[in-house]
């Protein structure tokens, strides 16, 4: 069955979203403001459910139609075939909101809907009373400026909820934020990442899993697994499919390190849980501290904010600490997130770029420096990538010559009928 699919996400990402959705092959992408929606079937929304790294959830989009009186909402409600997608022992959820909308109750509207599904469901179910013990489906009326959109969550707990993170810092950073915001770096696994500020880990974790080909959903459950309309195993073959293509052979290099060693030893179980624990290097560090005999690198990282009285000055530190960073290491590219406005005065250079993203609730902007080499620079730049890839090439040609020697040293070992003698000899 085909369905109108919508990847909720929050604001500023609709568009990292929709290149991962191209990435995963859908190009009739409609992209709005929260959202970017497009069709498919069921096997279409367990693979943007277990694929997609930025959105929030996985929605059915069931209809949209203007409404300026209950009246209205419970009639255009109760018209839709609500008994041909909840099962008649499903629990049905209903959960609301409205903007600038004439109908701003909330609760009112999320009851009604509640009512006018039950009526719809008794067109096909021929009953008074549902017993709701079965599958959730978890409905949701939204209200913009008078216009009501109707859909049913196929995620359950949040996209952002990979399964690994059981342990987190006082203010930690949402995983799909994360992802986010490497991404937009353009970071790829031959460049060293460092993240200054790690916290509980979570910007080098997910970093880690991109490297891997990870899918961010493969080892969680959804509540649409549980529906009818997902019997013939959709999330298991998607699942499934996602491990296979896991490439645990590449070469990657992260550092991440925080003042704060004690919340260190919360990141490393979580490194561990996502099984991406060998790619990290934790270090309990000063960030002003951190030095590189590397030519290039990435930084990405969320530094404190000061959103409390009396940090200010700490922070306005911290941030011109990152300029002079900076400034050491010229040819690394820098990704910082933070709501401080005056985060470029501080850090003493205005970025290549800025974007507005959105940590919670909390409007924050990503700073972007981005450097730009010379010809001679980038000679520099090559030569040291050069470098690597020989040394790389020299310490696999020395494992294979010594499993090679090892594997000769035992046949020989087996084939001779007096081995056990000498080496008894030789004690």
């Amino acid at each position: 069955m085909d369905y109108t699919i919508q990847a909720s996400t929050m604001f500023g990402i609709e568009s990292v979203t929709a290149d991962e959705l191209r990435k995963l092959g859908y190009d009739d992408l409609t992209v709005e403001n929260g959202k970017v929606t497009f069709t498919g079937d069921e096997m279409d929304i367990a693979i943007a459910n277990v694929h997609l790294r930025t959105a929030e959830r996985v929605l059915i989009k069931i209809a949209e139609f203007k409404a300026t009186t209950f009246d209205e909402l419970f009639d255009k409600t109760k018209e839709i075939e609500w008994g041909e997608i909840i099962p008649i022992h499903g629990k049905m959820h209903v959960v609301g909101k409205s903007v600038k909308s004439t109908l701003f109750s909330v609760s009112d509207c999320q009851a009604i809907v509640k009512k006018a599904v039950v009526e719809a469901m008794k067109r096909k179910y021929h009953k008074n009373e549902y017993p709701e013990n079965g599958p959730v489906y978890k409905i949701e009326v939204a209200i913009m400026k008078d216009i009501v959109t109707l859909t049913i969550d196929t995620t359950g707990d949040g996209l952002h909820k990979r399964g690994y993170r059981e342990f987190a810092g006082g203010a930690p950073l949402k995983e799909t934020l994360a992802a986010t915001m490497i991404l937009l770096s353009r970071w790829k696994p031959d460049r060293t990442l460092v993240d200054l500020f790690t916290g509980s880990g979570t910007i080098p974790i997910e970093a880690a899993m991109i490297a891997r080909n990870m899918a961010p959903g493969m080892n969680r459950s959804f509540v649409a697994e549980t529906w009818p309309q997902f019997k013939n195993g959709e999330f298991k073959q998607v699942k499934d499919g996602a491990k296979a293509q896991v490439n645990y052979d590449v070469d990657v290099r992260i550092l991440a390190s925080d003042i704060d060693g004690h919340i260190l030893k919360t990141a490393r179980p979580n490194a561990q849980k996502a099984g991406v624990d060998d790619c990290i290097e934790f270090h309990t560090m000063d960030a002003k501290d951190f030095s590189s005999k590397k030519l290039t690198g990435t930084i990405i990282t969320n530094p404190p904010y000061g959103e409390r009285m009396g940090e200010i000055e700490e922070i306005r530190k911290i941030y011109k600490n990152l300029g002079k960073l900076s400034k050491k290491l010229p040819y690394w590219n820098m990704f910082i997130i933070t709501s401080y406005e005056e985060f470029e005065d501080c850090f003493g250079e205005k970025a290549t770029k800025n974007r507005k993203l959105y940590n919670g609730n909390i409007k924050c902007y990503l700073y972007q420096y981005i450097r730009k080499f010379t010809d001679k620079e980038r000679a520099e730049v090559d030569k040291e990538k050069k470098l690597r890839k020989e040394e790389k090439e020299n310490v696999k040609k020395a494992k294979e010559i010594t499993k090679k020697y090892n594997e000769q040293k035992k046949a020989q070992k087996e084939n001779n009928p007096f081995g056990k003698f000498i080496k008894k000899g030789r004690r």
